[in-house]
Parts: structure tokens; sequence; C-alpha cells
């Protein structure tokens, strides 16, 4: 009779040990100390960020945040940012939400084949057709306006939106289709009616990574808007950080007041992102 082993020990970092959750602890410090370092410099002085760079402030000054939450400048970009963001949002759920309900419910020739195109799209990021972009989007006259950033950001968030609503929509029981037809609705009121409401998981979902890209993006608008007047707020910080070189602390300030929006929206929405995700997953 072969003798009985005890089982090896696994030296695997398991969910809810104690490793783990200091492993968790330490990441969530690296990701937080620089949001931390901006915010808490915009309240000091540039004197203090000279001595002790990390510092706490020794008065927390709001002179900063005052000054730029006064200017004209800050608030213009903002204005911006919101067009841009909820065009794109709106053009990106839009579009998916079609294409994904035509890929995903009806049968035709080519139609892997069109999946897979928009599926090849994930491997082909903005940054390596941003020459071709800017030669198309100077050829269509849009170069200085807010429309130029707005349709190839929907362009390129289109893959991402395919990927992740044609598992909702496939998910769907042809039984509820057959039974919304058997009672007269059309195909445009099953779509509407019932494939929407089914989808808004996945819907909710792929507009906020899409307006948190469309706010973040800054290699777009770089190549496009040369006109301060139409800067979104990356552009924005980059400009106010050349002209207040010598001034760290509102260089600082105008910053962490550019990132808190696209923060709190993701801090609200993210059991959103992750439960849309799950359900694309799941289908």
């Amino acid at each position: 009779m072969a003798p009985v082993t005890a089982p090896r020990s696994s030296t695997r970092l398991r969910p809810g040990t104690p490793i783990a959750y200091a492993v968790a602890v330490v990441v969530i410090i690296l990701m937080l100390a620089p949001v931390v370092f901006i915010i808490i410099g915009g309240f000091r002085t540039n004197s203090e960020l000279s001595v002790d760079p990390a510092g706490l402030p020794a008065v927390w000054n709001i002179s900063n945040y005052v000054d730029v939450l006064t200017g004209g400048v800050f608030w213009g970009e903002v204005l911006n940012s919101v067009i841009v963001a909820l065009a794109t949002t709106l053009g990106v759920v839009v579009l998916g939400l079609m294409a994904s309900y035509v890929l995903a419910r009806y049968s035709f020739r080519g139609r892997g084949v069109l999946y897979a195109l928009f599926a090849a799209g994930l491997m082909f990021p903005m940054t390596v057709a941003i020459t071709p972009l800017y030669i198309v989007v100077k050829n269509l006259g849009l170069m200085n306006s807010l429309g130029g950033v707005i349709l190839p950001q929907i362009a390129f968030a289109l893959p991402t939106t395919i990927i992740i609503l044609v598992p909702f929509l496939r998910a769907i029981p042809d039984e509820i289709q057959e039974a919304a037809f058997i009672d007269g609705c059309s195909r445009l009121g099953f779509f509407w009616r019932m494939v929407v409401p089914l989808a808004t998981p996945g819907v909710i979902t792929t507009g906020i990574l899409a307006f948190i890209a469309s706010w973040n993006s800054y290699l777009l608008p770089l190549f496009i808007l040369n006109k301060p007047a139409i800067f979104t707020l990356p552009l924005g910080v980059q400009a106010f950080s050349s002209q207040y070189s010598v001034d760290t602390a509102k260089v600082l300030a105008f910053t962490a007041l550019s990132m808190i929006p696209a923060l709190l929206f993701f801090a609200f929405f993210e059991r959103r992102i992750v439960g849309g995700l799950s359900g694309a997953v799941k289908g």
C-alpha cells in the first residue's frame, strides 16, 4: 500500500490572506500617492515646494485654487472637454449599439469577418494612426474644431464598444424576440422596447469608458487643436504649465482641478463598469 502523502502547501497568493491585503494596500498607495501629492501641492507655496516637496503645507493656502477657478480659461476648457466627451459618448453608444445588434442577432454572409475586423481594431491604438488621422481630418476641413476630435474618437472607441455589447445582445433569448413579433412588434420596436433595456448594463459601461477616455485624451487634440480658445483640459494643463512654469503651486492646483471630474465620475460609476464587463464575459 502506497504511503499517504500530505498535500503540499500552496505558495500562491490567495485572495483574503494577510499577504494579499498587504500587497493590495501597497499597490493602492503607489497609485494614489501622485494624485495626493498634486492635490496637496496646490495648497502650498512655491517656497515650501522648493524646501520640502513631499511635505504638508504649513498653512493651507487656497489662493492657488481660487485663482484658477475665478479665471475664465479653466471653465472654457472644461466646457470644451464636456462637449467633446458627451458628443463622443453619444456617438459611441448609438452607433455601437446598432452595429452590435446587427452582428449579434442577424445571420448574414461575412458577419464573422466583420466582427473580426472590429476586434482587430483593438490592436491599433490611436497613437499608431495619428499621422493618417491628421491628414484625413485636415482634408475634411475639421482642423481647429471640436468635430475633428469627436469623430476620430468615436471611430476608435467602436471596437471596444462592440466587443462588450455583442455578448449582451446574443444572450437575449430568441423566444423573447419571437413572442414580440407574434404580438405585432416591429423589428425597430423590438430594438427600442426590448433590446435597449436588456442591454442597459453594457450600454452604461461602454458609455463610461468612452467618456473617461475622451476626457483624458491628449494626443489627438494636440494634433488637431491649435487655438487656445478651443483647448480641452489636457491641452489646457500643458499650456498652463508652460505659461506659469515658475509658479509650480498654481500649476499643481490647475492639474488637480482638471483631474477631479474624471476621478469623481469614475469612482461614482465604478460598480457599473465592473458589472457591465462581468455581464459581457458571461454572455
